[in-house]
């Protein structure tokens, strides 16, 4: 996928813990998709309950005064249906769920769904990813069975989400880091936290642990400022 463009929406990466009390950067996410409906796909929740995933969304954002529309786009064969792919081209705002990350990735690789989730993205939709959704839409992916790289869809590249992050890491994540690629940047987000990318492609941290999100690069701890644009 080609570079990121300075006209797309807002992004939200989201370290895990979605659509609960600290996550309140989602009213901003919603008044800044311009619109009152999101657009929730539990595609990585596909074995582990995606209608739980849904009813839990609703909730939280009926109190922000928001609906949700579920799309249950959970086998790949989904991704490719006309009317699931027309549903996210029109969407304002989609939140990619969490779950397992290599079957969000299986489900939407090379698919028109994911070509009309960017291109919305693009034209200025919200896009939103939680722990899976957030590794997933970045290139390169962190493995979850063992730390190391693998391919991500890249909706951003050279940049790496490590969710349900905490101060002083994980041995996990250590492994992470020193598997990972001169020049990649990977962000440790904490749950209830997110990292958004602004039109112009700069970046913010926001939520209940805003303070503690960690960017590395090259072994280092660096500021917002080192991820790409």
């Amino acid at each position: 996928m080609e570079g990121t463009s300075a006209s797309t929406g807002l992004l939200a990466l989201v370290g895990g813990g979605e659509w609960s009390e600290g996550a309140e950067f989602d009213a901003e996410l919603l008044e800044r998709s311009g619109g009152t409906e999101v657009l929730v796909l539990p595609t990585a929740a596909a074995y582990q309950r995606p209608d739980k995933a849904v009813a839990w969304a609703e909730r939280w954002f009926a109190h922000l005064g928001a609906s949700v529309r579920p799309l249950m786009v959970l086998r790949h064969t989904d991704a490719l249906e006309a009317e699931n792919v027309l549903v996210v081209a029109q969407s304002r705002f989609v939140y990619l769920a969490g779950g397992s990350p290599l079957h969000l990735r299986s489900v939407l690789k090379g698919s028109p769904l994911f070509d009309a989730l960017v291109t919305a993205w693009r034209g200025g939709a919200v896009v939103a990813g939680s722990s899976a959704g957030a590794m997933v839409l970045c290139d390169p992916m962190i493995d979850p069975r063992g730390g190391a790289f693998t391919v991500g869809l890249g909706l951003v590249e050279q940049l790496a989400v490590a969710p349900h992050h905490h101060p002083g890491g994980s041995h996990l994540l250590w492994r992470t880091l020193e598997l990972a690629p001169v020049g990649v940047a990977v962000a440790g987000i904490p749950e209830r936290t997110a990292l958004l990318r602004e039109r112009d492609g700069s970046w913010r941290a926001a939520g209940a642990a805003a303070k503690d999100v960690t960017i590395y690069l090259d072994g280092k701890v660096v500021g917002l400022g080192a991820l790409p644009a």
